[in-house]
């Protein structure tokens, strides 16, 4: 049996007595009176200042009086709590129980009742303390509110001239603010003043309002040195940053997995020739745009059933190359994800980003750029200088600039978004006023190209064409049929049940290969032949590099926007003569053969004199992995529109004493062009270096662009600047009787039989494009370096 002692049950028993479950529950209203008050006082008076929000002040105000009146019924409900008390504690007192406790206990180990009551009441005194100061303050802070809420219903539209659109945008509010949720979630209520905040703090159309709390401007403090990029050497995170979920996301996936020995060995070489340069290393965002389902998305459903894939080729080596350049990557293929990221606020996209634009760079393309700017309102103009657009064929700037193009008959479904040019970046460099962004293709290493010269059969030929709908050319069987004579003919047509109709019995079909098999076909036949589409894509040069030679026919005349469906709308006035000009003007006999496929003499010779070639697998340096590498990082490192340098602007006024600046130009020592004086005391630190312009003066039949080719050279826009005065015709022996600047894309020229000359006004019009047999154009010429056309020989 076990035995208690009776201290010990007596302690119990006054535990039980003193610590009763009501004594409890006034102690804990006590100590959640005292929380409340540290919590909400504190919120009240800390969380939100008349500044941080100023559509809150009714709000704010509404809320201290609430306050005001839970802390008087909580002191109540204490003062109350403290008379029950009392009583209790006189009828415990009372009992013989308590007595003879106290004869056996210490007070100072159980406190009497007297001592909780004192406590409460010292709680209650702090309450009622408390709640007559918090009283005052509100007092004055609704005062305040009514001082603010009186700003609010008086503000005043301001007139100042350094704002001019400042009333106009408040018009506009007045009529559209519920247009578009947006507003509401920058504060936009209706008011006046909230109008003027909003086009002041949101926006930049309103001066700010000079009763604003605003805290006083604080030192910028120093920005924190950026990460270093440093070259990958692992391909598996890129490979999980795309994602799943597409079809066209598994086949870029795919190719960079065959090609990622390739571009690993790439990176490794130029890290070597950078000799450990240091590269900040960029935030870019990539949005294919095409892939959204908001474009409709056409390319997924047709990359197992033939579908064009050279723009996936190109943005799966586009990832692979910034990836391993070492730059931060984001890449979406959703509207929703491309909102996420840059921040867009609910609503139709009226307003700006709710914070700045963490991204350094954006690749996207047209697609996407429409997106962007339906989403980011006034923050895509402010932010468009990070933009860089994929932009197979080019775009001209007599396209790009939007008041030119709609008064001169330019304006298209694409052009119009008033970018530098060189932010369009292209396939292949047809478009030197674009920069040339380009593709890979494989790399065959020695053992490779052995295998493949002894294994040729000459009497094999692959058409150029995976649907069916490319069969259909007018003439094909004429043609055919003369090739037929001398080769087996065969075709990656794909089809479902039925041989396509449109491909001729003769033709050996393989239906649609992987792109493994299809490589080893070509590293079997002699010759791919296309049939005038697709234009320029990347097959023809994959068969150049397995030691294929590309025959294609010659359009004459040349298709362009004026005469071809295909082109039409797109904004370029370029003249393709063939297939695959760059095949044609950069790669060129023996690798390459353009002819008139209507005339059967011309075009059997051809059939004969290609079976009789050997001909080695070739592929130019540009299109090799180290080549895109390569140009991709000089293009990172040196292009930056957001700070462009602006021309010297035409003068407001001619006069005597007006002396120009000796020009940095000097005439070449044969005296046929200018080039940059070396000893020129101006130095630009242009990027291309100012040390490989050439000026050269176009014949009146040239553009700029076959003018720059004709002298070994490329057409470099980037010049234009250097050029466009008045002095550059004096150095070259031209004579002005007139000189005038305006807006014209072809513009700086000379008009010969009437002795005018003219400048350019607008530099987004210079243009390496373009031609009118009224001028000779000023053109500005660079080196370049050898399969790298890209690149000057100083650029890297």
């Amino acid at each position: 049996m076990i035995t208690v002692n009776a201290d010990g049950k007596i302690m119990v028993r006054r535990c039980l007595v003193t610590l009763r479950p009501f004594r409890i529950f006034v102690l804990g209203i006590g100590f959640f009176t005292l929380c409340f008050l540290m919590t909400s006082l504190g919120g009240q008076f800390s969380a939100k200042r008349l500044g941080d929000s100023p559509f809150t002040i009714r709000t704010e105000v509404m809320g201290a009086l609430e306050s005001r009146g839970v802390l008087r019924r909580m002191s109540d409900m204490l003062e109350m709590l403290m008379k029950r008390m009392d009583i209790l504690a006189r009828l415990e007192n009372s009992t013989d129980f308590h007595k003879g406790d106290e004869a056996r206990f210490p007070l100072d180990r159980f406190p009497p009742a007297a001592g909780l009551m004192e406590r409460i009441q010292a709680i209650a005194q702090n309450v009622s303390d408390i709640a007559i100061k918090v009283d005052q303050i509100l007092r004055n802070s609704l005062l305040n509110g009514k001082v603010g809420e009186g700003r609010r219903d008086q503000c005043e539209v301001p007139r100042d001239p350094k704002y001019p659109d400042c009333a106009g945008k408040v018009e506009w509010m007045r009529a559209r603010w519920t247009s578009d949720p947006c507003y509401a979630f920058f504060g936009v209520d209706g008011t006046e003043c909230s109008f003027l905040i909003y086009l002041s703090e949101v926006e930049w159309f309103c001066p700010p309002l000079p009763w604003r709390n605003r805290t006083a401007a604080l030192p910028s403090p120093q920005p924190l040195p950026r990460a270093q990029a440093a070259f990958r050497s692992d391909l598996a995170h890129l490979l999980e940053l795309i994602g799943t979920g597409k079809e066209s996301l598994s086949f870029m996936k795919k190719r960079i997995r065959h090609l990622a020995q390739q571009w690993l060995r790439a990176a490794r070489r130029l890290e070597q020739k950078l000799k450990g340069r240091q590269r900040d290393q960029k935030h870019i965002l990539i949005h294919i745009g095409f892939l959204t389902e908001e474009s409709g998305d056409v390319f997924s459903p047709r990359v197992l059933k033939g579908g064009p894939l050279g723009e996936m080729v190109q943005w799966a080596d586009i990832l692979a190359a910034l990836f391993l350049l070492g730059h931060s990557l984001r890449v979406t293929v959703s509207l929703k994800e491309l909102q996420s990221h840059l921040g867009v606020p609910p609503g139709r996209g009226n307003c700006p980003l709710t914070n700045p634009l963490p991204f350094d760079l954006i690749y996207t393309d047209y697609h996407g750029l429409q997106q962007m700017k339906q989403h980011m309102g006034l923050s895509f103009k402010k932010y468009r200088c990070r933009v860089r657009v994929i932009d197979t064929f080019g775009t001209e700037p007599a396209y790009n600039h939007e008041e030119y193009a709609t008064l001169r008959g330019y304006r298209t479904n694409w052009g119009y978004w008033n970018l530098q040019p060189t932010q369009f970046m292209t396939m292949f460099p047809h478009t030197p006023d674009n920069s040339f962004m380009g593709f890979v293709s494989e790399e065959l290493n020695e053992t490779e190209r052995q295998f493949i010269k002894s294994n040729k059969v000459s009497s094999m030929a692959v058409v150029y064409g995976k649907e069916a709908s490319i069969w259909k050319v007018q003439g094909k069987e004429k043609f055919l049929t003369i090739l037929n004579k001398y080769m087996e003919i065969h075709g990656t047509v794909y089809y479902e049940t039925q041989r396509p109709p449109e491909v001729p019995a003769f033709v050996k079909n393989h239906g649609l290969l992987p792109q493994h098999e299809f490589q080893q076909l070509l590293r079997k036949a002699k010759l791919f032949i296309g049939f005038g589409f697709p234009y320029e894509g990347p097959a023809p040069l994959e068969a150049i590099a397995n030691g294929c030679v590309f025959l294609q026919a010659r359009f004459n005349p040349p298709h362009s926007s004026l005469n071809h469906e295909f082109f039409r709308g797109k904004p370029t006035s370029r003249e393709v003569s063939s297939q695959h000009p760059y095949a044609e003007d950069f790669i060129g006999k023996p690798h390459v053969w353009t002819v008139d496929y209507n005339n059967s003499e011309e075009f059997e010779a051809a059939i004969k004199t290609i079976v009789r070639t050997q001909v080695d697998p070739y592929l130019p340096y540009e299109y090799t992995c180290e080549g895109m590498l390569e140009r991709i990082h000089a293009y990172i490192q040196h292009q930056d529109f957001c700070t462009t340098s602006s021309p010297p602007l035409p003068p407001k006024a001619k006069s005597p004493a007006m002396q120009s600046p000796p020009s940095p130009l000097a005439l070449s020592p044969n005296a046929t062009h200018l080039v940059w004086s070396p000893s020129a005391s101006w130095d630009p630190h242009a990027w291309p270096p100012v040390g490989s312009l050439q000026v050269w003066v176009s014949e009146t039949q040239h553009a700029c662009t076959e003018t720059c080719r004709r002298h070994g050279l490329v057409c470099e826009p980037t010049f234009f600047r250097f050029l466009n005065k008045k002095e550059v015709f004096l150095q070259l022996s031209i004579t002005c009787d007139s000189t005038e600047y305006e807006m014209n894309h072809l513009y700086p020229a000379v008009a010969e039989n009437v002795h005018e000359c003219y400048l350019q006004k607008e530099p987004l019009l210079f243009s390496c494009a373009g031609y009118n047999t009224k001028y000779r154009r000023l053109c500005p010429c660079r080196d370049y370096r050898k399969g790298q056309v890209a690149l000057c020989r100083d650029c890297l």
